[in-house]
């Protein structure tokens, strides 16, 4: 849902999407608001250790305000793409936004900008990687206490599995521009997998296991892409900072939309 909402967006033609209603994917992303809060509720009560549900329900709260303005500022923004608004350039410099008049409306947009890409984007992933690390932190078991010994162990599917998970979580980390909190996140994660060790004689389960070597193979993914794109000139003049990941979308919007506007 959250992958594909901005594909179905730009696929499903206008005449059944009206600029003024909902698109396709605003939909998708509603659904989305749903469905994946009560996943990380229902991800959390299947911790073999109890977690406390004070903290999962505000965690999950946070998260599904930081999603809901998201969505509102994703929908105006992703909907400006059909007005000529180009994703890889800042808000100002879009030469649509130049023909504004009054010129302070620029300013409105502008804040649109920081409430989807800043604001929403941290109230929504900051929830959504602590409830992951909760999860985590929850998965640690005694050897005696393991069911069976494969529930220790990861199978030749959940590695296929993980490669595909490792996908999605590397487009959030890379279209969210949210490296520094899954950054700390693993690094969390590294953290409570030693102290769980050395103090207790715990061991991570097969879904500890596979998230840690999920955000491993996830961080992988991220350092190919920068690699990729380290001399790319549009995506250095909007992302000039530290650290350097451009948005997918935007790579997308300078590759291909700003090639066919000029072929048009």
């Amino acid at each position: 849902l959250d992958f594909g909402r901005p594909i179905a967006m730009l696929a499903v033609p206008l005449k059944y999407s009206p600029l003024s209603l909902p698109s396709v994917g605003d939909y998708f992303h509603m659904a989305y608001n749903v469905i994946t809060p009560f996943c990380l509720l229902k991800l959390i009560e299947k911790a073999p250790r109890k977690i406390s549900s004070t903290l999962s329900y505000l965690l999950v709260i946070f998260f599904v305000m930081g999603a809901s303005i998201h969505l509102v500022g994703d929908s105006v923004n992703h909907r400006l793409v059909h007005s000529g608004y180009q994703l890889h350039l800042s808000v100002a410099e879009n030469p649509i936004m130049k023909q504004l008049k009054p010129r302070t409306l620029v300013a409105s947009f502008e804040l649109l900008y920081f409430y989807d890409e800043r604001l929403g984007h941290l109230m929504w992933y900051i929830p959504f990687f602590s409830v992951l690390l909760l999860y985590f932190s929850g998965s640690f078991v005694l050897k005696s206490e393991a069911r069976t010994p494969r529930s220790l162990t990861l199978q030749a599917k959940d590695w296929l599995l993980a490669v595909f998970s490792a996908a999605y979580y590397w487009y959030l980390v890379t279209e969210g521009q949210i490296f520094s909190v899954f950054f700390i996140t693993l690094v969390l994660m590294g953290a409570v997998a030693l102290v769980r060790k050395r103090s207790s004689s715990l061991v991570p389960d097969a879904n500890a296991k596979f998230l840690l070597y999920t955000f491993l193979l996830t961080l992988a993914l991220v350092s190919l892409w920068i690699v990729y794109l380290w001399n790319d000139k549009p995506m250095r003049k909007k992302y000039p900072g530290w650290p350097y990941i451009p948005e997918p979308w935007a790579f997308y919007s300078s590759r291909f939309m700003t090639t066919n506007t000029t072929q048009k």
